[in-house]
């Protein structure tokens, strides 16, 4: 990037600033006022951000440093920050060092020359970019960062200071910080050296005072209950004594104990012994008992089996012959129904005879009825004129209800279609209200504060003077909320409706997303009202603003949109959506949205031609935005293009009309339904009574049919009914010969029956014949099973006294066992306890003290309990209870002497404190008076009131003092503390400014940095601002000032002691070593005399 920079018009000591030139030193002009020691003199950068080599020599009293954007300026502060061992991360444009060296170079250069007597300090700063470090140096000699930083603090410089280096992108963090953070910014700023280091003095003499105090309280609390503790020692002196008593007794009963119960197990073992002895004999004589009955029980259960096989034997031929017999006697029964099947046929043919005999004579009897009925019948009655007539009323009411069947379809037909346009219509409002109800939700997901403040606004309008509008990005969210059926554009909850949905991406590219998700008032009265209640009180982040006070929405654009046809244009930006009026007027006077040309691919394919011809500043494309300017030094137009961003918010838009109408087509067609309805009960009503004559008619016919038939159906029914008896007659059956056959088929079943009986009675006499054997084979049996059971009972006797016997014998066996091992355990434990070998003999003192103590375990065990509850009343007690109530009252004694010399310790802080109080803080307050003079001065000068004060919570809490700053800017409203929330963004650079400027003519540090804070400040409040800082800056005893602006309003106040520089950059710059700033001058001075002639 190419950028040069030349003195101001004054002439003061700037050099010039150029690329691809090497490093060359410029003498500025003698200076006009002396530079604060530890002012700048003179900045040199090589490869660094945009510049290839540049010199810069400010002067002494207010720098400004004027340029476009992009062309340099803040590159400056960056140099002095990084030039004057500041960190990256301050200036906030990136982390490491080695990113502001120029893109391509491996290596860059910072040179800063500061002002010192009797010779100036010059500190240099190379940054590597391979490893991202940097070599330093002070007049040319290598040094360390540390030096660098002794040398900087000696002269007060201080960039990490926001009240002394306030970079672009941090101007916007001195409004966050907090009263403490200022207090100390503003003290190591302005304040003499010693204020802050007596500040952090006495931080940390209250830091230690609170300890000393919490020491003091828990060493008296730990004094009081060593007292407390060491009054219960004397009386565990006196009770120990006792319990040694106490303990020796149980001791010596511990001892006797063992033996005792050793010799009461020795006594169980001899007795157990003598009975396991007994037991074994009797086990003896059981067991050869038993061995005669084992054997004849065997014998027994041998003939037992024998008999079993043989009648399992004789049931299986029983069994056999079973089976044959009722084969023999199944046959026989089918033999019997056989003859009762032929016996059955012969009684239904009788009875087919005797019906068809019946039914003969009834119908010659009926024949003979209606024969009769047809002789007294008379001549037949003419009733043909009777039918001809209902037949002419019953085509006339068939149709008729033809007619009104036809009328019913027709009806219903269209009530069907009525209700599927219902059904899409209610289908489309539904469709229309997702939409509404996801923008919404959109909305709270994205900028969850502007919901909250629109559901504070639908509930509270009424408390509004005027119409306010909510957000324009709520595209077409009309009457979701009311549910009105009457709508109007001011009513429209959404305030920006496209026309369609393709052309949102313009406006949405158009217009910031901070206006996009704006309020907009018509009185400026309820937008202050509004942002109180929102900032203030429920401290939530939204954007307001003002329609201007004369309606801008029926502004007329430039040019006929019909003159604009031929370059592609369809439309101007205002004419693709709708607005209520406050927002079009809005629109229209802070985006010209009347005067803002959309085009097609033919306009972007000849867009220098329409940029020369038509003169618009923004173009749109059909994918491009194109910006328009004119340069104010060479007066070429320079243009530059955007792609368009997709459309988020407006392509969701609802049509208001399409919604109001779709709402009354709903109603037509519901009064539509409601007639059909009608027409459709009338028409039920009358067929009901057309059905009803119908009926008459037709029976009324049907009886003067059935009159005029009766004759003709007597003589065709006794036709009949003679054929039938013919029939009859001829179907005669012979009975007797049946019977003949019948008797025949009997007989010769009964020979086969007579043969059947004969083979089951010899069949029944072999079955009983083998029943006989088989009882007596049973009876066998059961005698040998009561013996074999008997004996068994008396073997089950025996077991059981034998095995009775063995379990004693056993059990008595494994007692002595068991018992021998607990003499010998006791026996070990009694030696042990009386810490005796195996050998030894229990001593002579053992047996004389064991014959004073009882001589049972019951009677030991209770004197051992009686004398251990004793002992245990003395619990908690030991042998070291006298050493340790000796060391308690040593250590009581020691804490009283520490506790003493802590107290005097505190005693000398808290005198401390207040000599260092009363040095810092009365200082303090009359720095802090001085400022909100100067402060309170500046904000008078604008109509405005401001104040700064030392703010204080606890008089003792040293670290919560703070300076806070209070502003008002209305004088409609109170004073607000300054905060990153309540104030505008103009509002809280003018008062950082002023705040600044009220620190300028107190301040002790040699130079101070603002880079482009008066971005967000309107024209009066720039211009006031501006002479404010010129006329504080410029004064004798100010220090080096450094302002940062874009740009600069027009007839502004200037001062000669302030110095000027111009940044310029782009393809049409002179290079460094052609600028002559003297011919400049005398060419500028020559084209002014041109002018004015």
């Amino acid at each position: 990037m190419a950028a040069a920079a030349a003195g101001s018009k004054w002439g003061l000591g700037a050099s010039q600033l150029g690329t691809s030139c090497t490093p060359r030193a410029v003498r500025a002009p003698e200076p006009r006022a002396r530079f604060v020691e530890g002012s700048i003199v003179r900045i040199f950068m090589e490869n660094f951000l945009t510049y290839d080599s540049c010199e810069v020599r400010p002067g002494p009293n207010l720098n400004m440093i004027v340029g476009a954007n992009g062309t340099g300026k803040s590159s400056i502060v960056c140099a002095i920050c990084l030039g004057l061992a500041g960190k990256p991360s301050f200036i906030g444009r990136a982390d490491k060092v080695g990113l502001f060296v120029k893109r391509g170079c491996l290596k860059g250069v910072v040179e800063v020359e500061l002002s010192k007597t009797p010779t100036n300090i010059i500190i240099t700063r190379e940054i590597q970019v391979v490893n991202n470090t940097s070599t330093w140096f002070i007049n040319r000699k290598p040094s360390t960062l540390k030096m660098v930083e002794e040398q900087i603090a000696a002269l007060n410089i201080q960039v990490g200071n926001l009240c002394q280096f306030l970079p672009q992108d941090k101007v916007g963090e001195f409004a966050k910080l907090s009263k403490i953070e200022l207090l100390e910014a503003t003290e190591k700023s302005i304040g003499p050296p010693e204020m802050y280091q007596f500040h952090c003095e006495l931080k940390n003499f209250r830091e230690k005072e609170r300890e000393l105090e919490n020491l003091c309280k828990e060493k008296s609390n730990s004094l009081e209950k060593m007292k407390q503790r060491i009054e219960r020692y004397k009386q565990d002196v006196e009770r120990y004594h006792e319990r040694k008593r106490h303990l020796d007794l149980i001791e010596m009963l511990e001892r006797k104990r063992p033996w005792v119960e050793y010799e009461n197990v020795r006594q169980q073992h001899e007795e157990v012994k003598q009975s396991r002895d007994q037991a074994k004999e009797e086990l003896k004589n059981l067991k050869e008992m038993q061995s005669p009955v084992t054997k004849k029980i065997q014998e027994i259960e041998e003939h037992y089996k024998n008999l079993d096989m043989k009648i399992r034997d004789k049931a299986a031929e029983i069994k056999d012959t079973s089976q044959k017999c009722k084969q023999k006697q199944d046959a026989l029964d089918k033999k019997d129904k056989q003859i009762e099947e032929i016996n059955q046929a012969l009684r239904m043919k009788k009875d087919e005879e005797m019906d068809r005999q019946k039914k003969i004579h009834n119908t010659r009897k009926m024949i003979e009825d209606w024969q009769n009925e047809l002789n007294t019948m008379g001549v037949c009655e003419n009733l043909q004129p009777q039918i001809d007539a209902v037949n002419t009323e019953l085509k006339r009411l068939q149709e008729e209800r033809a007619n009104i069947d036809s009328d019913v379809s027709d009806l219903r037909t269209e009530k069907i279609n009525q209700e599927r346009e219902k059904k899409r219509i209610t289908g489309c409002i539904v469709e229309l209200d997702n939409i509404m109800n996801m923008k919404e939700e959109k909305l709270k997901g994205r900028f969850r504060d502007t919901h909250s403040a629109l559901m504070w606004l639908r509930k509270n309008k009424d408390k509004f003077k005027k119409n306010v509008c909510e957000p324009m990005m709520l595209a077409g969210f009309t009457t979701l909320y009311s549910r009105l059926l009457v709508f109007t554009v001011s009513e429209s909850k959404g305030t920006i409706n496209m026309k369609d949905n393709r052309h949102a991406k313009y406006v949405e590219n158009h217009i910031s997303s901070n206006d996009m998700r704006a309020f907009v008032f018509e009185s400026q009265e309820d937008m202050e009202m509004f942002l109180l209640e929102m900032r203030d009180h429920r401290k939530l982040k939204v954007n307001a603003v003002c329609a201007p006070a004369e309606s801008c929405a029926e502004s007329i654009p430039s040019r006929p949109i019909e003159e604009l046809h031929r370059y592609g244009f369809f439309s101007y930006l205002r004419e693709l959506f709708d607005a209520p009026r406050p927002v079009m007027s809005y629109l229209c006077s802070q985006y010209r949205v009347h005067d803002v040309p959309v085009g097609t691919e033919k306009t972007k394919n000849m867009i220098e031609r329409v940029i020369q011809e038509t003169k618009f500043k923004q173009i749109y494309t059909a994918e491009e935005k194109y910006i328009v300017k004119v340069s104010a030094y060479t007066n070429q137009t320079l243009s530059s293009n955007t792609s368009l961003r997709a459309a988020q918010f407006l392509t969701s838009s609802v049509d208001t009309d399409e919604r109001r109408q779709l709402e009354s087509q709903q109603q037509e067609v519901s009064n539509t339904l409601k007639s059909l309805d009608i027409q459709l009960n009338t028409l039920f009503e009358r067929q009901k009574h057309l059905e009803r004559r119908d009926n008459e008619l037709r029976q009324q016919k049907k009886e003067l049919l059935e009159r005029g038939n009766k004759r003709r159906q007597l003589e065709s029914k006794i036709a009949v009914k003679h054929d039938s008896l013919r029939q009859m007659e001829q179907d005669a059956i012979n009975l007797e010969e049946e019977s003949q056959q019948a008797n025949t088929k009997i007989k010769e079943i009964n020979v086969q029956k007579a043969r059947l009986v004969t083979e089951l009675m010899h069949l029944i006499k072999n079955c009983v014949s083998l029943n006989i054997i088989k009882a007596d084979l049973v009876l066998q049996s059961t005698t040998v099973a009561a013996e074999k059971n008997r004996l068994e009972l008396e073997y089950k006797a025996a077991s059981v006294q034998l095995r009775a016997s063995e379990q004693r014998f056993r059990e008595l066996d494994d007692r002595k066992r068991i018992l021998i091992e607990n003499c010998k355990e006791l026996l070990k434990k009694a030696r042990q306890v009386c810490k005796l070998s195996p050998d030894q003999h229990l001593p002579k003192e053992f047996q004389t003290a064991f014959q004073a103590l009882p001589n049972t375990l019951e009677e030991i065990d209770a004197f051992l309990n009686e004398e251990k509850s004793r002992a245990s009343c003395f619990t908690g007690l030991n042998a070291s209870v006298v050493e340790e109530y000796n060391k308690r009252t040593q250590e009581i004694q020691q804490l009283m002497e520490e506790l003493e010399e802590k107290k005097n310790v505190l005693d000398n802080y808290k005198q401390n404190i207040s000599q260092v109080k009363e040095r810092w803080l009365n200082p303090l307050k009359k720095l802090v008076e001085q400022i909100n003079e100067k402060f309170s001065n500046f904000f008078s000068s604008m109509q405005c009131a401001g104040e700064v004060d030392l703010h204080v919570e606890n008089e003792e809490e040293y670290d919560k003092y703070g300076i806070r700053i209070r502003v008002k800017f209305r004088s409609s409203t109170e004073l607000h503390e300054l905060t990153p929330y309540h104030q505008s963004g103009g509002e809280k650079s003018v008062s950082t400014m002023l705040y600044l400027m009220a620190l300028q003519e107190l301040n002790r540090c040699p130079f101070r940095v603002v880079d482009e804070i008066n971005q967000g400040m309107d024209p009066v409040n720039e211009r006031r601002v501006f002479e404010m800082v010129v006329k504080t800056a410029c004064k004798e005893s100010t220090s080096q000032y450094f302002f940062i602006t874009p740009k600069l309003l027009q007839n502004l106040t200037y001062n000669d002691k302030m110095t000027v520089l111009f940044v310029y950059n782009g393809p049409f710059m002179m290079e460094t070593n052609k600028w002559n700033l003297k011919a400049f001058c005398r060419r500028r001075r020559r084209v002014g005399r041109m002018d004015e002639q």
